[in-house]
């Protein structure tokens, strides 16, 4: 058995390392296609974006609550956030930094800037390839455009039917990874190491307290009231939690740089400083190869806003939203806020507060990867600083399983049908339990490899129908900014789109 294992973790080691390996470069390639033959939308039509996404929060249209099976434009952003502003962007951002030197912030930021388009792309496609299925709900996702978009092409249809095939396995494996156990399973640790309980600490069953196994129960009781309602309870909860949760840890950040403004020139310079080349005592005598400091950079921007892995197209295709380009405007302000926004403020918190030499790359003693913006904070507000991380880390994770709860249970249903997507709600309840009770690294490396494995088919028929996606958004251009009278571009299907032209 100690032999498999071995073998186990040598063969997902290798398929890890070719997928945020190779697989990075692929993401990053789609993401400079689509900013290029989009014109680099994200920035030549900021002011549109932003005025269609945020600009109108508070219009009913975007975010009052929906009628049936939809949800609102602004739920599926917020949904959309749960599952990627997680764990990854508070220990992911620090990991990056410890192992690439503030520049990996820099390649954080380029993945982040392409991958507004590749997020914008997925969830125009999304959109323009939805169906309803059996229960009136919209459905859509990397697995409909591959089988109904790829598969169409010419001598393409079985490679997008075993695509489609391939990426919704994927999906539902790193549900239960990514998506359950590795989140709550830092919930777990944090909040034993952080409001330790000794009564419950000193029974231990092996490695596992009573504390985990307490925490572990009412984390899946409160999952279970939650997901057991469907999309409309879920995303319900993230509108509620999820600017909540954001803006907590936002002013938390704000409040440790300001206090360390004086420091605030030098973290930027380091990250620009060090974006082409690692401090050279950090790492090692030879300091820290360039590849590495963009890989770092890049993957864990990746792990954090997820635009090129096909997740946030299977929540963000249930909005009551017409055109496709208006959703893809959500993704690109959904990359923006993960990655721009938080990722950046993490970054910020860990580079001004001298938790860690932007020189050398020493850290404080007791620091890792793991607990440096603890650490961070702990420097100013004592033991209720690592609480505080603590609890954000609480809502970041446990939103994130939430939001995953959703994209498994899309998988599921294209390929198990409908009416079965409760067994699947229940197994992912269970791996939410086996997160707060298991010890184990390789589960959380094999779903972390299946995570990465999703963007593969994803990304071949993003670059597939990037040319329906420009005709898309010239569409909508020619329409809404040039007032041309031409006909909109809404729907593969010609009963969805008379139906959706209705609407506008």
């Amino acid at each position: 058995m100690e032999n498999f294992f071995t073998w186990l973790t040598d063969f997902n080691n290798a398929v890890n390392s070719f997928v945020w390996g190779k697989g990075l470069y692929l993401l990053l390639a789609t993401g400079l296609v689509m900013t290029v033959i989009t014109g680099v939308f994200q920035i030549t039509h900021i002011g549109h974006w932003v005025k269609e996404t945020i600009g109108k929060i508070f219009q009913k249209d975007v975010s009052g609550h929906v009628k049936g099976k939809s949800i609102s434009q602004f739920q599926a952003l917020c949904t959309a956030l749960a599952a990627t502003i997680g764990v990854g962007n508070i220990a992911g951002v620090a990991a990056a930094i410890v192992g690439g030197g503030p520049g990996a912030v820099f390649w954080m930021w380029i993945a982040a800037f392409l991958g507004m388009m590749t997020n914008y792309s997925e969830n125009v496609l999304g959109i323009y390839y939805r169906i309803k299925n059996a229960e009136g709900e919209w459905s859509g996702g990397a697995m409909y455009y591959l089988r109904d978009g790829l598969g169409k092409m010419k001598g393409c249809k079985y490679i997008g039917s075993i695509l489609a095939v391939l990426f919704s396995i994927f999906a539902i494996l790193a549900s239960f990874g990514i998506g359950a156990m590795g989140q709550i399973n830092k919930i777990v640790v944090n909040m034993v190491d952080a409001f330790q309980v000794p009564s419950l600490t000193a029974i231990p069953f092996g490695q596992v307290t009573m504390y985990h196994l307490i925490i572990g129960i009412v984390l899946v009781v409160i999952a279970a009231l939650i997901t057991l309602g469907g999309l409309k309870r879920i995303a319900n909860f993230a509108e509620k939690v999820v600017p909540f949760m954001v803006m907590l840890f936002v002013f938390g950040s704000i409040i440790i740089i300001v206090a360390n403004y004086s420091n605030i020139g030098a973290a930027f310079a380091s990250i620009f400083k060090y974006a082409f080349t690692g401090p050279a005592v950090w790492g090692g005598v030879s300091g820290i190869a360039v590849k590495k400091i963009v890989e770092l950079g890049c993957k864990r921007g990746v792990f954090s806003n997820e635009a090129g892995l096909g997740s946030s197209v299977m929540v963000h295709s249930n909005t009551n939203v017409v055109e496709p380009v208006r959703q893809g405007m959500w993704g690109i302000f959904e990359v923006f806020a993960d990655t721009m926004v938080v990722c950046t403020m993490t970054a910020l918190v860990v580079l001004t507060s001298g938790v860690i030499n932007l020189e050398t790359g020493v850290m404080i003693e007791g620091a890792t990867d793991a607990n440096l913006v603890a650490k961070a904070f702990s420097l100013l507000f004592g033991v209720w600083g690592e609480r505080f991380i603590a609890i954000a880390i609480l809502l970041f994770a446990f939103t994130t399983v939430l939001g995953w709860d959703h994209y498994g249970t899309k998988a599921w249903e294209y390929l198990f049908g409908t009416k079965s997507t409760k067994l699947y709600k229940v197994i992912h309840l269970v791996m939410i339990m086996c997160g707060a009770l298991l010890t184990s690294s390789l589960a959380w490396d094999i779903s972390d490899t299946f995570n990465g494995l999703m963007m593969v088919p994803n990304l071949i028929g993003v670059l597939a129908l990037s040319g329906l996606v420009v005709k898309i958004t010239r569409n909508y251009i020619d329409r809404n900014l040039k007032h041309k009278d031409i006909k909109p571009m809404i729907s593969a299907s010609e009963d969805v789109q008379e139906e959706q032209e209705k609407l506008l």
